[in-house]
């Protein structure tokens, strides 16, 4: 197992905790320490596509295991360039069966947004974190303290898929203040002028939704994939990666073919609740990343 890596002490940042401790309050009583500034996340995705490479952001569930940070260590050396983080939440309306058991054996666990920053705080994983989570979340903490929080514990973005364009100007604001960069999703039904209005106000990448419906893996990639792909790439310069039904190496080509790059959630975290140790989940993300590099699966 790959020993804990801490960010550098000093700059305010405050001492990270062991592994497993738990915190009873909704978020660490560590609220308003000034934190080391975390990796800009959308200039090192820049920086990784202009150097040919695509994307890749795998995604773990906050607290799945006793070992979960060693799992998201894992999949960070597999070869990510972002890592997602799930808070795990009750009613994970985006969420497939797969991220949703993943979600509710975290919180069997006793695991609480609060225990989740807390194991992350003074951790290096080498790339930038985006932490996903739900609007309720975010509204309970409220939005400066929950930005605050996020950036303490080392994360560069966030996607809070069921806060509408409309509800989100609020927390978009608080969180750029913060330094931390709001990620906003794209359907494939989303009409040109909304696509429009996401791209310029998203942050980080813009998210691609390769089908309706919710996350989970797929036997085959959507038609609407790449149609959606090709439209964001039109709109919008900042990277462009896709999600939702990406189960392997084949998938995760194909998806990348129009777009900057990819998210791939289920299928590793399948492979963890079934007891995969964190270096069998690490190499499944370093079999998609050499597929991406090769261009085919």
């Amino acid at each position: 197992m790959s020993s804990p890596r801490l960010r550098p002490a000093g700059a305010g940042i405050a001492s990270p905790r062991s592994a497993g401790t738990k915190s009873t309050s909704f978020l660490s009583p560590e609220a308003g320490v000034t934190p080391s500034r975390p990796a800009d996340l959308e200039a090192t995705l820049r920086a990784a596509r202009a150097s040919g490479r695509k994307l890749l952001v795998p995604y773990v569930t906050g607290g799945l295991r006793d070992d979960w940070v060693a799992l998201l260590i894992a999949v960070a050396d597999g070869g990510a360039d972002a890592v997602e983080v799930g808070l795990p939440f009750s009613d994970p309306m985006m969420d497939g069966p797969t991220i949703q058991e993943a979600s509710y054996r975290s919180l069997e666990r006793g695991t609480t947004p609060a225990s989740v920053l807390s194991e992350l705080r003074g951790l290096d994983v080498g790339v930038p974190l985006v932490v996903m989570t739900y609007a309720n979340l975010v509204l309970r903490a409220g939005t400066k303290r929950f930005a605050s929080e996020l950036v303490g514990a080392g994360f560069s973005g966030a996607i809070v898929p069921d806060l509408p364009l409309e509800e989100s100007e609020e927390w978009e604001r608080d969180a750029a203040t913060q330094g931390l960069q709001t990620v906003l999703l794209a359907a494939p039904v989303t009409p040109d002028e909304r696509l429009s209005r996401i791209c310029e106000r998203s942050h980080g990448f813009v998210y691609g939704v390769n089908l309706m419906g919710v996350t989970g893996e797929r036997q085959s990639l959507a038609a609407s994939s790449a149609v959606l792909a090709k439209r964001l790439k039109a709109t919008t310069d900042k990277p462009v990666v896709m999600g939702f039904g990406i189960s392997g190496p084949e998938q995760a080509v194909a998806a990348a073919e129009y777009a900057d790059g990819v998210v791939v959630a289920s299928a590793l975290m399948r492979a963890a609740m079934a007891g995969a140790p964190p270096e069998e989940v690490g190499e499944r993300v370093a079999a998609i990343r050499a597929a991406l590099d090769r261009g085919q699966p």
